[in-house]
């Protein structure tokens, strides 16, 4: 049955396989210390040579244990490694936002490294990273997916509060920002999914790839972030609803995490 409809922060049209009952790799019981959110420092700043160091020496850890060996490929680490090769051709200008991004991105990764479980949106690309049934386009979706559904609206409002300003003044850097994500979406499927004449139309790999849509999720991102920052006197309202969007981008991830083999 095709599931139709937007689900948090992120944009699922389609789907066939059933979600939230895939049981994942042994990996998935790696971290034992949830945490409900990332925490990041107040100040914005506008360099990027520390964010881009620090995803720079985070590779090994997106790649896995060194101490254990790794007999399937790392989807996590296919996305890492592609997210950094654009951050860094993307580096200058430096926009705060996009390093406040980035620093959520970074500080996921630490979390996961230090045992803490991650976010729910990021947890399915934890979870089913060397899952043998998963293939590395839908990491590519599920990463992208992750980053504008969760951790782009909470940049914004970090963003917002450190300036003291509405979202409206922060804008234009949103839509730089997207353009960095657009670049991001595009060398992912440069450099994983298979040329259109590999695809056939009955692969449910083909379904999947137009699922799932760049410019919707950011949308969605932008209203997120506007509602948050209106909650900002009402915390317990802001927790549960980030708590949700967190909790909505987390199920399109394991919608596009569904094994097809």
């Amino acid at each position: 049955m095709a599931l139709s409809g937007q689900i948090g922060t992120g944009t699922v049209e389609a789907g066939t396989g059933s979600v939230g009952t895939h049981t994942g790799p042994p990996e998935a019981d790696d971290a034992v210390e949830a945490v409900d959110a990332v925490d990041v420092v107040e100040a914005v700043g506008s360099d990027a040579g520390p964010v881009l160091a620090r995803l720079r020496a985070a590779a090994p850890r997106a790649a896995g244990n060194a101490d254990r060996p790794q007999p399937r490929p790392d989807g996590l680490a296919a996305f890492h490694h592609a997210y950094v090769t654009v951050a860094e051709e993307h580096a200058a200008p430096a926009v705060p936002l996009r390093l406040r991004l980035a620093e959520r991105y970074s500080a996921v990764l630490d979390a996961a490294r230090r045992g803490h479980r991650p976010p729910a949106a990021w947890r399915p690309l934890f979870q089913f990273r060397r899952h043998p049934g998963v293939r590395p386009p839908q990491f590519a979706l599920a990463g992208l997916n992750a980053h504008i559904g969760y951790d782009l609206p909470l940049a914004v409002v970090d963003v917002c509060r450190a300036r003291g300003c509405e979202p409206a003044a922060v804008e234009a850097e949103f839509d730089r920002v997207g353009d960095l994500l657009g670049a991001l979406e595009e060398r992912l499927r440069e450099d994983l999914v298979p040329s259109p004449e590999l695809l056939q139309v009955g692969d449910p790999l083909t379904h999947l790839l137009g699922a799932w849509h760049l410019e919707r999720a950011r949308d969605a991102a932008w209203s997120a972030a506007r509602v948050l920052w209106g909650l900002r006197e009402r915390p317990e309202a802001a927790r549960e609803f980030t708590e949700h969007t967190d909790a909505g981008a987390g199920l399109v991830g394991h919608c596009l995490l569904t094994p097809w083999r």
